[in-house]
Parts: C-alpha cells; sequence; structure tokens
C-alpha cells in the first residue's frame, strides 16, 4: 500500500523568522518542495523563505495564476497542471522525486508501492486563502489514495497585530476576516456586526476602504500593513491612506471603543 504524502506547508508572511520548526523539518525532508509563483523567472515570497532555511535540490517553482481573478479557465488550467506535477512525482521512486520531475499523463491512482511525500510552500497559513486548497483538491482526484495533511503558518493578520501593537481580539469581543474581492458593501456589514475586522486582496480599493472606515466611525484606530515580512514593509494608520497599495495589503480594524478586558 502506498503511502504518498501531499503536505500544504505555512510559511509564515514573507519573513524568514517567522517560520516553524516543523515547517522548516518538513521542507527539509520532503522529496519535492512546490514553489508557487506568478512567473518562472522570478524568487516568489515563500521561495524566498523556503530558501533562507533549505537548500537542498528538490526545490521546484511551479506557476500559479495567483493574481487571476477574473479568467476562471486560466487558474484552473494553473491548478490541473500542478497537480499533474504532484502525480508524476507520486509516479517515481522517492529517489528520483527532484527538481527535474518531468513532464506526461499519469493515470488516475496509478501509483506505484513505496512512499513519497511532497510539500507545498505557501505564504501565510495553508488553510487561510490560500492555493492549497486547490492542489489537494487536482491531487485526490488524480491520486485517491494520497494523504493530505498541513502545517499551519503564521498569517499577515498576526504580523499586522504584532507590528503596530494593535491586538487583534480581547475577552468577548469578535472577529472577522474579510476579503475586500467580496465587495465594500459586505465588508461594512462586517463592521457593522463585528468588534475587529481584518480586511485582506483590497489594496485597490484602498482608498474606499478608507471612506467606509470613516463613515463607520472607525477610522481612527485602523492600521494598514503592506509587504508584511519583507524589507520594504510599510505599517500605517488607516487614516494616512491616499491611494492604492499593493493587492496583498491587510487592513485591520480594531473596536472603535476598547476597555480593558474587551468585554468581560
Amino acid at each position: 500500500m502506498s503511502t504518498h504524502r501531499l503536505v500544504g506547508v505555512g510559511v509564515g508572511p514573507g519573513d524568514p523568522d517567522l517560520i516553524t520548526v516543523k515547517a522548516i523539518r518538513v521542507l527539509q525532508s520532503a522529496d519535492l518542495v512546490l514553489l508557487p509563483t506568478m512567473d518562472l523567472t522570478q524568487v516568489g515570497r515563500a521561495e524566498a523563505t523556503v530558501r533562507a532555511h533549505v537548500d537542498h535540490a528538490r526545490l521546484r517553482r511551479l506557476h500559479f495564476a495567483l493574481n487571476e481573478r477574473e479568467d476562471r479557465a486560466r487558474r484552473e488550467a494553473a491548478w490541473d497542471a500542478a497537480g499533474q506535477v504532484v502525480a508524476e512525482a507520486f509516479a517515481r521512486p522517492a529517489t528520483g522525486a527532484s527538481a527535474s520531475v518531468p513532464s506526461g499523463s499519469v493515470p488516475s491512482g496509478s501509483v506505484p508501492s513505496g512512499s513519497v511525500t511532497v510539500a507545498f510552500a505557501t505564504i501565510g497559513d495553508p488553510n487561510v486563502y490560500s492555493t492549497f486548497s486547490y492542489l489537494a483538491a487536482t491531487v485526490r482526484l488524480l491520486v485517491p489514495d494520497v494523504q493530505v495533511s498541513t502545517v499551519p503558518g503564521i498569517t499577515a493578520m498576526q504580523h499586522l497585530a504584532a507590528e503596530s501593537g494593535v491586538p487583534l481580539v480581547e475577552g468577548e469581543e469578535t472577529l472577522t476576516l474579510y476579503p475586500l474581492t467580496a465587495g465594500l458593501e459586505g465588508y461594512r456589514e462586517a463592521l457593522r456586526r463585528s468588534d475587529t475586522v481584518v480586511a485582506y486582496k483590497g489594496g485597490r480599493h484602498l482608498p474606499q476602504v478608507v471612506e467606509v472606515l470613516r463613515e463607520e466611525q472607525r477610522l481612527d484606530a485602523a492600521v494598514v500593513g503592506s509587504a508584511l515580512g519583507l524589507p520594504e514593509h510599510l505599517v500605517l494608520p488607516a487614516s494616512a491612506i491616499d491611494a492604492q497599495m499593493p493587492y496583498l495589503s491587510t487592513v485591520l480594524a480594531p473596536p472603535g471603543a476598547r476597555t480593558r478586558g474587551g468585554r468581560l
């Protein structure tokens, strides 16, 4: 019976110091480590973090349409190609699962005996808005008996809270994580029903986000983080934002009025 494993490994927000010991151990021992990128000629954020701790030759860049929000066919084509790479790695002996895994076709469920571990490195956490879930679903169709697991990672909202000194939640406060790609009206509703609201994936909407925060009287305490974990990172009061920022910017809006103990 094969024991092929696909592991989604969270490598944190981009600072190589914010990766867990378990994540490093899995990446160092894996037969193949896949590194998602939008451009195969460039070192992505996940790869930069991995290479700070792992120097073996079993690293392979994998193209993902990470910034594609409208062309679903293009996104799914990238998922299918990535799933095929994993299936091909499982179809070879563990000693052959390296960065040079060739392309080809592997029939669904056609895997030999033995054990191969493929790790997929992802920024943040593999269970929070990560491409890993798409890859895992694709691989399960190709290799039904694959064992899928994840290693959690530090998220952007945790890093922003630490960098800004603004706690995410206290006491009985509630927390909502909202993707700004879902629309500003939904964001407004989240601000009205939750104590703390963290917004992801909305750098181009930030001027409008600031206006919504102002209208909902949540602007004064809100902070914005960009390029978190990287040398060029920025952490600013939301009130200082008057232009678009990178897509992966994060907005942390704590309760407008906070008492010691968070409503205890």
